[in-house]
């Protein structure tokens, strides 16, 4: 548990060092100068500095930032930010996002190359390709053992894990012919449940998963477009999924039901959790999650990326740019107001999910 956690948490900090080098590197090739690169967030720890750029490790494993050389404004100096064109300045803003798509474009891309399932319950509905019975563990002399049975074979014979159990128990002492398909197989395997067994054995001593596959998996030349294709399918989703969030929110019906807030903490342990489902959910997981960091970074709200394109788009409608004071002054209250939202997810979600998590390990 601790390991997947620990690359769960690398995997978030990944996330945001994606998204800040997509500012770093539309910043560089504009040629305006960037300051500093770091990971975390101060205090520094140490850092290197090689060209122009200092780049750095800080105290806070929080996240990533690029400081680039006169984005608050108020510079006058060919190799500011704030001397750009606007079009070159909204194009350094979108780096982060765009970063994250191509991003996810690439993660989905490795899903599709490797497929994706995960274990569901007999009582789970999922319409997304076919759902199969797997033995995920045997017993060692158990009838399944002696039979020839290994973990991995998939059950072809039933549908769900309660219809193994009761064939089993309706043929007690009783041989039953099982078809199975192992690595692309299909073969017919004999066994004979016991009457009597050890306490949590079962007749045939066997764990079951009924798994559902979320993915199918392409071939290499193939999985590219396939990852392409289904980012652009996520992300429409996920717009409508954040549509119908606010609007529940602003019409006064409060928080969707189904829906989970989540802060670091809370995106940390579902990550964590996905991890245990096995690499391919695990980067569904990842991939579905940086695309949705890409849309939140647009919301027009500062001290995020759409914030700063806001600025940016009133400054092209006014024909002069927001006063800086104004700008970092809206900025710093939105920035508090958002830390305060994340402080308050994290009491009222994140903590009772480590306190269920601490307590389901004891």
């Amino acid at each position: 548990m601790v390991l997947t956690l620990l690359i769960a948490f690398l995997s978030l900090i990944a996330l945001m060092i994606i998204h800040e080098f997509g500012h770093f590197i539309i910043a560089k090739k504009f040629g305006v100068k960037v300051e500093e690169f770091g990971i975390g967030y101060p205090p520094r720890l140490f850092g290197k500095k090689f060209g122009e750029t200092l780049y750095s490790v800080n105290l806070v494993p929080l996240g990533a930032f690029v400081k680039i050389y006169g984005e608050e404004g108020g510079v006058d100096d060919y190799r500011s930010f704030s001397n750009l064109p606007i079009w070159k300045r909204i194009l350094i803003c979108l780096g982060g996002v765009l970063a994250f798509w191509i991003a996810a474009a690439i993660i989905f891309s490795v899903v599709f190359s490797i497929g994706a399932s995960i274990p569901i319950g007999d009582q789970d509905i999922v319409g997304i390709n076919k759902t199969v019975v797997v033995i995920s563990e045997i017993q060692k002399d158990s009838p399944a053992d002696l039979a020839g049975l290994k973990v991995g074979d998939e059950i072809k014979s039933v549908n769900k894990v309660s219809d193994f159990q009761k064939l089993v128990s309706d043929n007690a002492g009783r041989q039953v012919e099982l078809k199975i398909n192992r690595d692309g197989q299909e073969i017919n395997i004999n066994v004979t449940p016991r009457v009597s067994f050890p306490e949590g054995q079962g007749p045939t001593g066997v764990k079951l998963d009924r798994i559902a596959n979320l993915i199918e998996k392409y071939p290499w030349y193939q999985a590219p477009l396939q990852g392409i294709l289904y980012t652009g399918q996520v992300t429409w989703e996920a717009l409508k999924g954040i549509y119908g969030f606010f609007a529940s929110l602003f019409s006064g019906h409060g928080v969707p039901k189904g829906a989970e807030l989540a802060g670091p903490i809370g995106i940390t342990i579902f990550l964590s959790q996905a991890a245990s489902f096995g690499p391919g959910f695990f980067l569904y997981f990842i991939g579905s999650l940086t695309v949705l960091l890409a849309i939140f970074n647009l919301l027009p709200i500062p001290a995020l990326d759409g914030g700063k394109l806001l600025f940016l788009v009133i400054e092209k409608i006014m024909k002069k740019p927001v006063p800086v004071n104004y700008e970092q002054g809206i900025t710093i209250f939105f920035f508090i107001l958002l830390i305060t939202m994340s402080i308050f997810v994290t009491v009222r979600f994140d903590i009772p999910r480590v306190v269920d998590l601490w307590k389901a390990s004891l």
